[in-house]
């Protein structure tokens, strides 16, 4: 009777999984889809996806993931950063992502023993051109290119402010745990004194530490809008946390995320990675806008270093610019020694 009633329960509990997952795709496509919802179909992408047992995850031989520095597997998540002072890591996928429209699905964990702002530091999950690249930015490296979205468990600018006896204005406060996005093109420099402000697309306050219940985090990319939501209150809903138009993301880069912890710790844990192909429908004018990129970046946004990069030219154009250059040229030539002769006759008739 209890090995029946025990496989019963398993059953019932993996129905309501799958039950979970589908009201929460379904949440997320009439959220976020707008209008036009009912035209998106989203499949998962199990070679960009990350779930238990995670079977494989950081073998050299076999698997999809790698793991780097103090990250751990273990039966029910993957432990980035155990709560401990100066611990780095990270898991990253194996395989480039060529998707043009995308959904990343991160259940995460963070926890620990450390009071309200006596914890840190977060984690990145990452969309990128290299991995496995350890750094000062929640673990991975500097001068990216691509996209970092942060969940910042640490107010460092609030924190020196305070020690400098000076305080925020009230519009310029924020409260912590924080969520923010960034893309680079690899010129920029995440600040961390300044919790990456300078470079931040936008942000929301999210009250992920030490919570009974799960927590969910969303990363969308449809049609060049990069949109963030949250899932964190225990009630299944989503909530708006980030939405920039114009982000332009090249294709083939790698899924990651990772941790660091210094003076302060935490546990951050990842329970799962689910990315979703999004298959969407596009005029003839979306088509020619949403064309092939090269490098990241962020449409009609004043950042340094930001600026769209120049398209190259094709062979055709490059062909007519100097064809036109040297009949200009030409030209020139030939009216300056007309001029110049026209000027030599009426010397030579005032000279006599």
């Amino acid at each position: 009777m209890g090995a029946r009633g025990g496989r019963r329960r398993g059953k019932m509990a993996a129905a309501a999984g799958r039950w979970r997952a589908g009201l929460w795709l379904l949440a997320v496509a009439l959220r976020l889809g707008g209008p036009r919802a009912e035209q998106t179909e989203e499949h998962l992408k199990r070679e960009h996806s990350l779930s238990k047992p995670y079977q494989g995850v950081g073998s050299a031989s076999s698997g999809l993931w790698d793991l780097q520095g103090n990250a751990m597997v273990m039966t029910q998540y993957i432990r980035l950063t155990p709560d401990a002072q100066s611990k780095r890591g990270a898991v990253w996928n194996r395989v480039p992502c060529y998707l043009r429209d995308w959904e990343m699905q991160v259940h995460f964990k963070i926890h620990g023993q450390g009071k309200k702002n006596l914890n840190g530091d977060g984690f990145a999950i990452w969309y990128t051109k290299d991995r496995m690249q350890p750094g000062p930015v929640f673990g991975s490296k500097d001068n990216f290119l691509g996209l970092g979205v942060f969940v910042d468990t640490y107010p460092n600018e609030e924190k020196q402010q305070e020690a400098q006896k000076r305080r925020y204005s009230p519009g310029n406060q924020r409260v912590f745990p924080y969520i923010s996005a960034m893309v680079n093109n690899g010129s920029l420099t995440y600040d961390h004194d300044r919790d990456g402000r300078p470079t931040e697309l936008g942000g929301c306050t999210a009250m992920v530490r030490n919570l009974n219940h799960d927590t969910f985090l969303v990363i969308r990319y449809v049609k060049r809008r990069l949109t963030v939501m949250i899932d964190i209150d225990g009630k299944h809903e989503w909530r708006d946390c980030i939405d920039v138009p114009g982000v332009r993301l090249p294709r083939g880069y790698y899924f990651g995320t990772s941790s660091v912890t210094g003076d302060l710790s935490d546990n951050h844990d990842i329970i799962s990675l689910k990315l979703y192909q999004l298959t969407v429908e596009r005029t003839p004018e979306e088509e020619k806008r949403d064309r092939e990129v090269y490098l990241p970046v962020v449409d009609n946004l004043k950042l340094p270093g930001m600026e769209a990069p120049l398209e190259p030219m094709s062979g055709l154009a490059l062909f007519l610019i100097v064809f036109f250059s040297l009949v200009a040229i030409v030209f020139a030539i030939v009216i300056g020694v007309i001029v110049y002769n026209k000027w030599q006759e009426q010397s030579r008739k005032h000279f006599y």
